[in-house]
């Protein structure tokens, strides 16, 4: 027999109907939560979840604190006026351009790994040395599928740190973490598979599963974590199963997700069979006694992804999955097909890094520095009026306003005559069209006088009464 619609569905064909009769025309703010409740009788779980559904289509979107606007999904005939998936992707090359500035007069103040003078002390110059010299006949063969052995060996000790309990048959490799987010992206998805992910969120991820076809759909992102409601609200409404998520030091708000909402999430992934991606790339800077997904789900329906990109070296370029065993075979084979192998040479490197003698005492080190640095960060802006997102004791990003700068795309672009490179908050969202007073702001470059040079500068001066 078929199936009756549920009552969301039938509020969402309602508004489906009435926009395609023109009732509401594309741009137009749609009937507010409360006045559907009046409307139809149900509850406002029930009209939200109708909204969700429209929201995930394409044809209505969400505007924060303003309600729900008319956004028609394409016709056939208009689809071939509309961006391709890589055009939609292009958002996020903006932003990598300036991650790749590496001009000495460029002040990225939104940079999105730490300065390299806080990275010196692992004497790479050293260590590629004796590399060198041991490892001289791997660099003419391809290497291991799920990467360097040994450095996977290693792993298995630095998760069980984390109180993660993975083998080395359960990591793979990968060329940082993006290079892990590109492998589970085309290992998990389908193209025209939904995604959840943090919104705001790390846009590199927004870009790929975009220009792989998948429909991303937010979820919003509060100091303590994903909000809880929005989530299974999207789970329902989109049938969405993967969901990919930062618990630990999110980018861009420098936000930790709370051991409630830890245990929350997991409780409904499993209620409604969601894997959940959690990237945890900023563990190295972090004190470890931090709620964590996989730790509390020991990589039963989790993916963890883990990099050495901010504690070791960038140009190394070494990250890894660690997963359940079936999983982590899939994702080898993936690789494999998009790669071939990883870099041996980088992985022997960062493995000699990590079993030098003296690596606790640098590791150790740097996490002092990110303390250091947040707190002086942390001084700097709000000496300078910003309002921040959330507090941590230790982050690489805060996330933060200016009541005086209500478009942070027209801030950035005003600094960047002092040469001064903001990361404006509407590149961390699925619609960079959105304007946002928000930017991420990279608390090793934020204590450069310069940027608060720039900012009194450019500051509105205030008038007397």
């Amino acid at each position: 027999m078929p199936q009756h619609p549920s009552k969301s569905e039938q509020v969402a064909n309602d508004l489906r109907q009435q926009i395609h009769d023109g009732v509401y025309v594309v741009g137009q703010r749609l009937p507010s939560i409360r006045a559907l409740v009046a409307q139809h009788g149900h509850s406002k779980n029930c009209i939200v979840e109708a909204f969700d559904r429209l929201v995930a289509s394409g044809e209505v979107e969400a505007r924060r604190g303003a309600g729900y606007f008319v956004r028609l999904a394409p016709t056939a005939s208009e689809a071939e006026d509309q961006p391709t998936t890589l055009d939609k992707a292009l958002d996020a090359v903006w932003m990598l351009r300036e991650q790749l500035n590496n001009d000495p007069q460029h002040l990225a103040i939104g940079h999105g790994i730490p300065p390299g003078e806080w990275l010196a002390d692992n004497h790479l110059e050293k260590v590629q040395q004796r590399v060198s010299r041991v490892a001289l006949a791997s660099m003419f063969q391809y290497g291991n599928p799920y990467g360097h052995r040994p450095l996977r060996d290693l792993l298995e000790g630095k998760l069980a740190s984390l109180s993660i309990q993975a083998r080395a048959n359960q990591i793979v490799l990968t060329n940082g973490a993006n290079g892990a987010l590109d492998i589970i992206v085309r290992g998990l998805m389908r193209p025209g598979d939904v995604a959840l992910v943090d919104e705001p969120g790390y846009y590199p991820l927004f870009g790929k599963l975009q220009l792989h076809g998948t429909t991303v759909v937010g979820v919003p992102r509060e100091a303590d974590g994903p909000n809880i409601a929005a989530f299974e609200r999207l789970l329902i409404s989109t049938k969405a199963k993967v969901f990919f998520t930062q618990s630990v030091g999110q980018n861009p708000t420098g936000s930790d997700t709370s051991p409630a909402k830890a245990f929350r999430l997991l409780q409904i992934a499993e209620k409604y069979d969601v894997t959940i991606v959690e990237n945890d790339a900023l563990a190295d800077l972090k004190p470890h006694a931090l709620a964590r997904l996989c730790t509390m789900d020991q990589l039963r329906r989790t993916v963890y992804v883990g990099s050495f990109t901010k504690s070791v070296a960038a140009a190394l370029r070494v990250g890894f999955i660690a997963a359940e065993a079936g999983l982590a075979e899939r994702l080898a084979n993936v690789k494999m097909l998009m790669h071939v192998s990883t870099s041996e040479y980088a992985e022997r490197t960062v493995d000699a890094v990590l079993r030098a003698r003296e690596y606790p005492r640098q590791l150790a080190h740097l996490q002092d520095q990110v303390e250091r640095s947040t707190r002086h960060a942390t001084k700097v802006l709000t000496g300078l009026g910003a309002r921040l997102f959330c507090t941590p004791s230790h982050t690489l990003y805060l996330w933060a306003e200016f009541p005086w700068a209500s478009d942070s795309l027209t801030l950035a672009k005003a600094l960047l005559e002092d040469h001064v490179a903001l990361a404006p908050g509407a590149f961390f969202g699925l619609d960079a069209r959105h304007v946002s007073a928000w930017s991420r702001y990279n608390v090793g470059y934020v204590v450069d006088p310069r940027f608060a040079r720039s900012m009194l500068r450019f500051r509105p001066r205030k008038t007397g009464g």
